[in-house]
């Protein structure tokens, strides 16, 4: 296993910060005392008090399902959260510098500049696979994170594993791996996890969980590193409705596995379909739940399906995505809703 120390990263101001403690911090709810210790309202409305900050519930019945140790666990208002929360914990404002891998999820260079923290961009290459050395050219002595993103947004394919493996090894700081899509793919790395203490996983109950409006992610990586993100998180970060809401849809795994299963039939199904349409030049392959899709004239198309009541997205403007929409699989009925349309153009 990579030795590796999270607090030689960390940044300088907060190497002796005391984290906030609050009243829920020391006392379980429910341990039937009289709680006259946050200045709550004590009239009950279900809400009225504050929720768990360390969501010890919802962490163990994800470790349970993800055979991790809640430990090893931290949750935020979205992978966003969770995101800025690195970023925030590792780089020093105006000094530090992350790498991207374009093209990939926006967040990572939106929250990185927020913070004051520089951006070099790597491009993957055109089949959407890391560039193994120029990664490393473009790490200098002030380069602290590396966002990868797999499966791809808005690619929708797989990085190689083993790449990622030599990224890990090589990697002086911390890889963010974000994992919001794999639970439609075959391959996660959360079983490589302890292989990996400069690693730190990202998920979501956004997509496969459908708990998008709910806005949780989750976060994986080793104890070190999960006590430094805890130290400089909000106490109540994780608002009650969205743990309550989290544990119910984590007790239906046979809803979920049926609802996954369903979309990854019906991206099957449209991807052959599309590929039958002669303004489709090509679909690329997918282990997400959508496809990318190159067409004659993406901003045409963009706009017939706008005018036909269907919102897909134009992502011409990204690396390698030219002419290219992202359509999201949907339910069987907007499926073929959409196949319909587009057989009329």
């Amino acid at each position: 296993m990579k030795i590796f120390n999270p607090r030689t990263l960390l940044r300088e101001s907060l190497s002796d910060l005391q984290s906030y403690s609050s009243a829920r911090e020391e006392f379980a709810m429910e341990s039937g005392m009289s709680f006259l210790d946050a200045n709550e309202n004590p009239f009950e409305s279900g809400l009225n008090r504050y929720p768990d900050p360390q969501q010890q519930k919802l962490k163990n019945k994800l470790a349970e399902l993800k055979q991790i140790a809640p430990s090893k666990i931290i949750l935020g208002n979205g992978s966003d959260e969770l995101l800025d929360l690195v970023i925030r914990c590792f780089c020093e404002p105006g000094k530090d510098s992350v790498i991207t891998l374009p093209p990939t999820y926006g967040m990572y260079g939106i929250l990185s500049r927020i913070n004051g923290v520089r951006v070099r961009e790597v491009p993957l290459d055109p089949n959407f696979q890391p560039d193994l050395q120029a990664v490393t050219q473009a790490v200098d002595d002030r380069t602290k994170l590396l966002f990868l993103c797999s499966p791809n947004n808005p690619s929708g394919n797989r990085l190689n594993t083993e790449s990622i493996t030599a990224l890990l090894d090589n990697f002086p700081g911390i890889v963010v791996l974000d994992e919001a899509y794999a639970d439609f793919s075959s391959v996660s790395m959360l079983k490589m996890l302890d292989n990996y203490p400069n690693l730190v996983i990202l998920q979501t109950f956004s997509k496969a969980y459908g708990l998008a409006g709910a806005r949780l992610g989750a976060g994986y990586a080793s104890r070190e590193i999960i006590h430094l993100l805890s130290k400089i998180k909000l106490p109540y970060n994780v608002n009650l409705l969205t743990q309550q809401v989290a544990l119910e849809r984590l007790e239906d795994t046979t809803g979920i596995e049926r609802e996954i299963k369903e979309i990854l039939d019906q991206r099957a199904l449209l991807k052959a379909r599309l590929e039958l349409l002669p303004f489709v030049q090509k679909v690329f392959p997918s282990e997400a739940n959508f496809l990318l899709v190159r067409v004659d004239d993406a901003q045409r198309r963009y706009n017939q399906f706008l005018e036909a009541g269907i919102v897909v997205r134009n992502r011409s403007k990204e690396l390698h995505c030219e002419q290219s929409l992202r359509i999201t699989v949907g339910t069987p009925q907007e499926n073929d809703r959409l196949l319909e349309v587009a057989k009329s153009f």
